[in-house]
Formats: structure tokens, C-alpha cells, sequence
């Protein structure tokens, strides 16, 4: 019989779990974060990640309506892939990718002066703006809608978002020197669509973007017909519900609780061309590959690579700016409806309306993409999304 080391075989017996153990895998250290952070019981959310051309995590947390009626019932509550939620602010790269498609077609230029299809504006301050800067937020137009009286801010629409525009005399910065992050210049692109193609915008998108890239599941809000965006998710806060409206229809008995907090009940921006899109991870998975598709200019292309690569490289500088502190971090740029972070080869958009909270970021030299999307607010969205970066490792740096 072969003799056996002593000394090896204690060691052996007295650390097997050093000697035997294993990392947990990515998915599973991101299942454990969410889990913690969303729970079955409340509104929650759901993570995709894919790398390559694969979904390598997909899971959903917690509920999407807080209250069973004919829409969401128990047997379909639960989030998941499927569920549709309003993506806010990251509706922005659909509306940059009408405008390119015109811009690719000759029928506008990034170039245009914004006069040429408003002719309605007659001061001065208008002569030097073009599409680019509306694009970029580089227009210097400042957000002065004013007061907005309660109803004014629960059913607002895209006419009295721009309604003070006609009105306008003066701007915070020359066109194309500066950066301000403002939605109504994103509502003016949606009616420059409408105008140049004789389309309502939402017919444009759905039969030259969202039916291009398979994403049939995939509409903007509409507050006549609720009814028509699948698996629907309605968003939540959670708050002292003592001095609530009625409106909320929340119990009131408790002093904290979950209270719906989307169209309807408080501020909620129906607006469409800057956030007015509802859909799931699903889709965003078919909107990531048309994409893809569209930077190499193969079949399933929905817009020209040139122009495609010029929205997604930077445009207008953002760190610094003394206008807006949305997204103003080092090393951070806004393209043609992305924000892009050079350093880290990431390109993304985020989202905030009402409950809703969202968050698409493209990983071009990793060949990877995170999609957030949750119907809650209490989370710190740059921590998660750096949680997954540091998890997947997504980030390459210069």
C-alpha cells in the first residue's frame, strides 16, 4: 500500500472548505442583492444583463399592482421579463432614432434651424438653434413652463409642455456652448417628426422603429386606452399616507404605507416623445439587438451606422455645467438621446417618472447591456448599476 503524508492528510481533513469552495457565480451574487433589496410582498423590479448575444441574468421582484382588479389579477402579479413598465427618460434614444432615420432619408438635417419647422416662433432668440442641439441638450431653451396647477400636472400633455416656447425671449447660454437637461426640447423633436412625415408620432414610431425591431409589445401611454399596454405595472411610493389626497386610494389609516404614484394620482409626465414609452426587458432585448444590427449596417438595421454612431458619441460636455446636475459627473457626455461616459465605455440613458425608475446601459467593448427597470423609487440606481458592472465585469477602462 502507498503510504499517505501525515501532515498532508490532516490538512486536507482540517480545511476542506478552503481547499474545495467556489465563488459564487455572478447570477447568483446578483440574485442575492436584489432579493434584499426588492421583496415579494411590495413593488419591486426586474434585471437584465446580456453579454454577447446571450441573457445571462433575468429575473423579476415583487409585484406590479399593489391591488388585484380586472387588469392584475393574483394569478399575474408577480414582475417578471414580461411586465411593462414606463421607461421614462430612456424613451429619448426612440425619438433620437426617428429623427436620424429622417435625417438618413434627406428629408431634415441635424443642421436645420429649429425656425424651419416652427415657424411660429418669431423671436430672435430662434435664428441659431438647430435639431442637433435639441438632441444634445445644447439649445440654451430654459424649462419654464411655470406653475402648473395640480391638474395641469397630473394630465399635462406634449401642447402644454411646449406652450410657453411661443413666448419665449430669452435663452440661458448661446446654442451648442453649454449643457441643460430639459424635456420640452425632446417634445419639440416629436413634432418635428410629425411634421416632416406627415404622421402622428406615435404611428411613425410604431410602423418605422418599434415594428423594424420586433418589439410588438412595445407602445406609448395613452391615457384613453390603459387597456392596451400589456402586463402593465403601476408604480409606487412609500410615505406618510396621513396627509394624502384621495386620489391616491390608498388606506389612510396608517401612517406609512405603499400609495400608487402614476397617472392619475400626482405628478406624472404623460408626455411621449421624452417618456412616454411603455414596455418590458423582453423588448429591450430586441431594441439592443436592432441596435447591434444598425452600428454594422447587417439585416434588421433600423437606422444608418453613421448616423447611429454619431448619436452615441459625445456631443455636449456635462460635467460642470452650472444648468443642470442631472447626470453631471466626471468624465460624463451627452450624445443624440445617450449619455456617454468615454472612461468607461459606457453608453446609457435613465429614467424617472412618477413611481417609476429606470435605467439601459450599453457595454460596447464588453459586448453587454443592463436593462433596470422597477416600479418603486427607494433605490440608489448608480450604486446597482455599479453593483452589476463590478459583478459581470463590464466596465473596461482606458
Amino acid at each position: 500500500m502507498k503510504h499517505v503524508n501525515l501532515l498532508t492528510l490532516l490538512t486536507v481533513l482540517a480545511f476542506p472548505a478552503v481547499m474545495f469552495s467556489c465563488k459564487p457565480s455572478a447570477q447568483s451574487q446578483l440574485d442575492s442583492v436584489l432579493s434584499e433589496m426588492w421583496h415579494e410582498d411590495e413593488p419591486g423590479g426586474v434585471v437584465l444583463v446580456m453579454k454577447n448575444d446571450s441573457v445571462v441574468f433575468c429575473k423579476g421582484y415583487g409585484l406590479r399592482c399593489l391591488s388585484v382588479s380586472e387588469d392584475c389579477t393574483d394569478a399575474d402579479n408577480r414582475i417578471d421579463a414580461n411586465t411593462s413598465f414606463n421607461i421614462a427618460s430612456c424613451s429619448k434614444q426612440f425619438t433620437a432614432v426617428a429623427i436620424l432615420q429622417l435625417a438618413e432619408q434627406g428629408r431634415l438635417s441635424l443642421d436645420d434651424k429649429v425656425v424651419k419647422f416652427f415657424p411660429e416662433y418669431t423671436d430672435s432668440i430662434w435664428k441659431d438653434i438647430e435639431i442637433r442641439h435639441l438632441l444634445s441638450h445644447s439649445s440654451g431653451i430654459p424649462d419654464k413652463r411655470g406653475y402648473l396647477t395640480r391638474e395641469q400636472r397630473v394630465n399635462g400633455d406634449e401642447l402644454l409642455s411646449v406652450e410657453y416656447l411661443a413666448n419665449l425671449h430669452e435663452l440661458h447660454f448661446a446654442p451648442g456652448t453649454a449643457y441643460e437637461y430639459i424635456n420640452p426640447t425632446f417634445v419639440m423633436l416629436g413634432m418635428i417628426v410629425e411634421r416632416v412625415s406627415g404622421m402622428p408620432f406615435t404611428e411613425y414610431m410604431r410602423v418605422n422603429v418599434f415594428e423594424p425591431a420586433d418589439m410588438s409589445r412595445t407602445s406609448y401611454f395613452d391615457r384613453d386606452n390603459q387597456s392596451l399596454i400589456p402586463d402593465m405595472a403601476h408604480a409606487y411610493e412609500y410615505g406618510d399616507m396621513t396627509a394624502m389626497s384621495e386620489e391616491h386610494g390608498a388606506e389612510r389609516s396608517a401612517s406609512k404605507n405603499w400609495y400608487e404614484y402614476d397617472f392619475g394620482e400626482e405628478t406624472f409626465f404623460a408626455t411621449r416623445p421624452d417618456g412616454g414609452i411603455y414596455t418590458s426587458v423582453n423588448e429591450l432585448v430586441k431594441w439592443e439587438r436592432a441596435l447591434r444590427h444598425s452600428l454594422k449596417n447587417e439585416d434588421g438595421a433600423i437606422v444608418d451606422s453613421v448616423f447611429l454612431k454619431s448619436a452615441m458619441q459625445p456631443q455636449n460636455v456635462i460635467t460642470g455645467s452650472v444648468w443642470s446636475d442631472y447626470q453631471n459627473r466626471e468624465d460624463t457626455w451627452y450624445g443624440y438621446g445617450w449619455f456617454i461616459e468615454p472612461g468607461k465605455h459606457v453608453i446609457y440613458h435613465t429614467g424617472d417618472n412618477g413611481g417609476f425608475k429606470a435605467y439601459i446601459g450599453r457595454y460596447p467593448a464588453g459586448d453587454a447591456c443592463v436593462v433596470i427597470l422597477a416600479n418603486r423609487t427607494d433605490w440608489d440606481r448608480y450604486e446597482l448599476k455599479t453593483q452589476i458592472e463590478t459583478i459581470f465585469d463590464l466596465i473596461c477602462s482606458n
